[in-house]
């Protein structure tokens, strides 16, 4: 299988990791593109029709977008124990964090348009403060509802993916006042699977 990837997407970073979880990235080709709203790449159009990365290309079979369904696809091709739990509330509990972390990514990509991205004639500060806001507010949930004793599943993986690209991406941050939420990417973040998967 190829992945096309940028390195310092997310949602790439979130399936390569959880790849070396389950042992499966030995069997995964990382083909960098980059890709912009602004600059078309054709490689990924051809793969996906929105120009996004992560695609998955299988031999034979079509290709596989977004994050969310490579990652429950790849849960299917490992013998371990699931990342994404089959059934009950640990089910629901483990997506509930995956879509709190591609909120995360929305609110920090819209900050970045509004500060650095638009020109500066065009950007709109309030549109920017409500998304700081919104950044501000999951970082308090998580400071207060991330169970830091669950067993690993996909909601960790993509949680701690997305607090490592806003760092990256020198966003507002997560560190003042939630000790709790600190300590736990701190440690998650020197798992092997994190320091093979590095955002540049």
């Amino acid at each position: 299988m190829q992945l096309l990837s940028q390195m310092h997407s997310p949602g790439a970073r979130k399936v390569l990791v959880l790849a070396h979880e389950t042992g499966l990235a030995r069997r995964i080709e990382v083909v960098n593109e980059e890709t912009s709203p602004l600059r078309r790449n054709e490689n990924v159009f051809a793969a996906n029709p929105l120009g996004r990365v992560p695609v998955l290309l299988r031999p034979g079979l079509p290709p596989l977008f977004d994050s969310d369904v490579i990652c429950a696809y790849l849960d299917t091709l490992h013998g371990g124990r699931p990342l994404i739990p089959p059934q009950g509330e640990p089910r629901w509990c483990a997506l509930r964090l995956q879509a709190l972390a591609q909120g995360l990514v929305e609110a920090g990509s819209a900050v970045r348009w509004e500060t650095e991205r638009r020109p500066k004639p065009l950007r709109y500060p309030a549109l920017r403060d409500g998304n700081v806001a919104k950044l501000v507010a999951t970082y308090d949930w998580l400071e207060h509802e991330l169970r830091p004793d669950e067993a690993l599943h996909v909601g960790h993986i993509a949680i701690a993916t997305s607090l490592a690209w806003l760092e990256f991406r020198r966003l507002p941050g997560f560190r003042e006042g939630r000790p709790r939420l600190v300590g736990w990417f701190d440690e998650f973040r020197g798992r092997p699977s994190m320091l093979a998967t590095p955002m540049s």
